[in-house]
């Protein structure tokens, strides 16, 4: 099991429209073989990123989601928002779920090498 997250640093201004982008989403990768969950966290203190967390249940079934047709379609609204609604570029993060308390059976994802973005 992996989680993805992505830290999104949105301007205060723009946070309604990024959100917004978010409750409006394409729902693509939902269906998308290992996928368990997404959840887009809001920051509580000012100058902190958004975050966009998702749950895969193996690092292959997250990377073949970054090289399918739906990825390409789920991410084509990427850009609707300015370049100016962001602070920052955006910096992603992979890390393998070695243990989780809620699943005392979980099998550890084995240790991978470092993802390279396509």
């Amino acid at each position: 099991m992996i989680t993805v997250m992505n830290r999104i640093a949105v301007k205060p201004e723009y946070a309604e429209r990024f959100e917004e982008r978010f409750r409006d989403r394409a729902r693509l990768v939902d269906e998308m073989p290992g996928f368990v969950s997404n959840q887009v966290l809001r920051p509580v203190n000012p100058q902190e990123p958004y975050i966009v967390l998702t749950l895969w249940n193996s690092r292959a079934e997250f990377e073949a989601w970054t090289r399918s047709d739906a990825f390409i379609q789920g991410h084509a609204r990427s850009g609707s928002l300015p370049k100016e609604a962001f602070s920052g570029p955006n910096s992603l993060e992979i890390h393998e779920v070695f243990q989780d308390s809620g699943r005392p059976d979980l099998v550890a994802e084995p240790r991978g090498e470092a993802f390279k973005p396509h």
